[in-house]
Order: structure tokens, then C-alpha cells, then sequence
């Protein structure tokens, strides 16, 4: 064999081995975006497979849970009894914790919850940071009460009847901490001169 005829022959042995290699790539990239695209899939299905009243309690939980960190921050700030400010404290440690377990397991899921308290809850924290003194120890303690008890309720109802096991077992978990709370706030000076009408029509999830 002549030396142009074995030139000849490496350079169609190395094409071949670079046009392996693109195929091996774009095999490889192929696989990839269709496990991205399954794993895509798979969250739209999850989403798509939670039931109105999982879809309403997670919802209902993000919103009331920051909602429950910034009063709580308020509470600590402008609290006139060491308890009302202690307690708020603990909202913002507690609720802040479960506020996250909540985003890890709504991201799961491929539902994105809110960052941002809407318009009415941010207008309730506006009005109670205007607040001061007896007043706000008084308001607030009403609303602690009167929530707490609510997110019992919800929380009970979400680890017996909900249908996503995931929530259910965030709700099971999540319960005993409510109950404490609505203890300690039940416990605040003032809690049992005042009922908890305050803005009994909200929604008051709260992880």
C-alpha cells in the first residue's frame, strides 16, 4: 500500500472516530433532556394531581405563615409585656422554619408558592405596626388566639382528610407546634378578657 493510500486510510479512520464520537455526544445530550423533560413532566403531574383542598391548604399555609413571621417580628419590636415580645420571637423562629419545610416541599412538587404577603395581609400588618403600648399587647393577643385556634382546626382536618401524603404528613408534623402555640397565646396577659371576632373572616393556614 502506498504512502498516499495509507494517508488516505487514516484520515477516513479518524473521521470515522470523530463522527462516533458527535454521535455518542448528541446521544448523550438526548438523554439528558429527555430526563429533564420526565423530570418536568413529572413535577406538572404532581402539581397537576393535588386536590383543591391540598392546593387551597398550601396556599392558605405560605400566605398565613409569612404573614405570622412579620406580626411576629412586630410583637417582639414593639411588644409592651415581656411575654407578648417573647412570644413573638417564637412566631418568627418557629413559623420561619416551617415556613421553609413548606417551600422545599411545594418546589417538590413543581408548585410555586408566594414570597410576598398580598395586599391584605400586608395591609393587617401595616395597621397593627401603628399599634403601641396595651393596645397592641391587647390586638394582638386577640389575633394570636383566635388564629391559632383556627390553624388547629385546619391543620387536624389537612392530616386526617388530605389526600397528597407529603402535605398530610407536613400537617401531622406541624400540628403539635399550633397547639402549643394556641396554649401560649391563650396563656398571654389579656387573652381571657377578649373574644377573637378580630377579622374572623381571614384566612389563617398558618404552618
Amino acid at each position: 500500500m502506498s504512502n498516499q493510500q495509507l494517508i488516505r486510510s487514516a484520515h477516513i479512520w479518524a473521521l470515522a472516530v470523530i463522527l462516533a464520537g458527535g454521535c455518542w455526544a448528541m446521544a448523550g445530550k438526548a438523554g439528558i433532556l429527555s430526563q429533564n423533560s420526565n423530570q418536568n413532566s413529572n413535577s406538572s403531574q404532581n402539581a397537576n394531581k393535588m386536590t383543591s383542598q391540598d392546593r387551597n391548604f398550601i396556599m392558605d399555609a405560605a400566605m398565613g405563615g409569612m404573614e405570622e413571621v412579620e406580626l411576629g417580628r412586630v410583637a417582639a419590636q414593639k411588644g409592651m409585656s415581656a411575654a407578648v415580645k417573647q412570644f413573638g420571637q417564637r412566631m418568627v423562629d418557629d413559623h420561619s422554619q416551617a415556613n421553609s419545610e413548606l417551600m422545599s416541599l411545594a418546589s417538590s412538587k413543581g408548585i410555586t408558592l408566594p414570597t410576598e404577603l398580598d395586599q391584605k395581609h400586608r395591609a393587617e400588618v401595616t395597621k397593627f405596626s401603628a399599634m403601641s403600648g396595651a393596645e397592641f399587647d391587647r390586638e394582638y393577643t386577640k389575633l394570636m388566639v383566635s388564629d391559632h385556634r383556627k390553624d388547629v382546626s385546619e391543620f387536624e382536618k389537612e392530616s386526617t382528610r388530605g389526600t397528597d401524603p407529603d402535605l398530610k404528613a407536613f400537617a401531622t408534623k406541624t400540628l403539635p407546634t399550633l397547639q402549643e402555640h394556641l396554649k401560649m397565646a391563650e396563656a398571654l396577659p389579656g387573652a381571657k378578657s377578649g373574644g377573637g371576632n378580630m377579622n374572623s373572616n381571614r384566612n389563617s393556614n398558618r404552618p
